[in-house]
C-alpha cells in the first residue's frame, strides 16, 4: 500500500527540464537534425523530440528556427542583420556600405576567427557545407535578391557572397600578398566598386 505522499506525487513527463545540460543537448540535436534534413526541412518539433524536450522550451530559449540554427553553428553575428544594414538607404552607396560593414566586422575580436573556422569547416566537411547552403539560400541570398532592381538578382547576390568568402580565404587563410597586408583604406574602394557592380550596375 502506498503512502499519501507517494500517491500525490506528480508523475514525470519524461521531458528534460531547462538548464545548461538541456541547452547543450538541444544544440547537439539541432545540428544533427539540420545536417540530416537540411535547413528548410528541419523542424523545431523534430529537434525537440530528439532532445527529449517540449517544443515550447525551444521557442523559449531560442525563439525561431533560424535563431536556433545560428546558435547551433555558433555564428558570432546574425548575417541577416548585416544584409538589412547594408541594403538600407540609397542604392548609389550600397557597395560602400557592404564594404564598410564587412571590413569593420572582420576587425572585431573573436568574430573573424569564428567565421574563418566555419569557412574552413564548410570547405572540408560536407555536413557543415550542407547546413550553410540551406541557410545562405533561404535567409541571405533570397533576402538580398528581393531587394535588387537588376536582372538575375539571385546570381548577383551569390556572386557577392562568393566574393566575400573568397576574400576572407585569400586574405586571412592563404594570406596572399599584397592582399594580406593591405590596409582597410586600400581595400575599401576596390571591393566597394565590386560589390556595387554586383548589386546595382545593370
Amino acid at each position: 500500500m502506498t503512502s499519501g505522499d507517494e500517491t500525490e506525487r506528480p508523475k514525470r513527463t519524461g521531458r528534460r527540464p531547462g538548464g545548461a545540460d538541456t541547452r547543450r543537448t538541444v544544440l547537439e540535436s539541432a545540428r544533427a537534425e539540420f545536417a540530416a534534413r537540411g535547413y528548410e526541412k528541419a523542424s523545431m518539433r523534430a529537434i525537440a523530440r530528439a532532445a527529449g524536450v517540449d517544443a515550447a522550451l525551444l521557442h523559449h530559449y531560442f525563439g525561431t528556427k533560424d535563431q536556433l540554427f545560428l546558435a547551433a553553428l555558433e555564428l558570432p553575428v546574425d548575417p541577416r542583420a548585416v544584409v538589412e544594414r547594408a541594403l538600407a538607404g540609397d542604392q548609389a552607396g550600397v557597395g560602400g556600405r557592404v564594404a564598410d560593414f564587412l571590413l569593420a566586422l572582420w576587425e572585431q575580436p573573436g568574430v573573424l576567427d569564428r567565421l574563418l573556422a566555419l569557412i574552413r569547416a564548410a570547405a572540408t566537411t560536407e555536413q557543415v557545407a550542407a547546413l550553410m547552403r540551406g541557410f545562405v539560400a533561404a535567409e541571405l541570398i533570397d533576402r538580398i535578391a528581393s531587394r535588387l532592381e537588376v536582372e538575375q538578382p539571385e546570381l548577383r547576390a551569390e556572386l557577392m557572397f562568393s566574393q566575400i568568402v573568397g576574400l576572407a580565404m585569400a586574405r586571412y587563410v592563404v594570406k596572399v600578398e599584397p592582399l594580406a597586408s593591405a590596409t582597410r583604406d586600400e581595400l575599401h574602394p576596390l571591393i566597394a566598386r565590386t560589390f556595387q557592380n554586383y548589386l546595382v550596375t545593370p
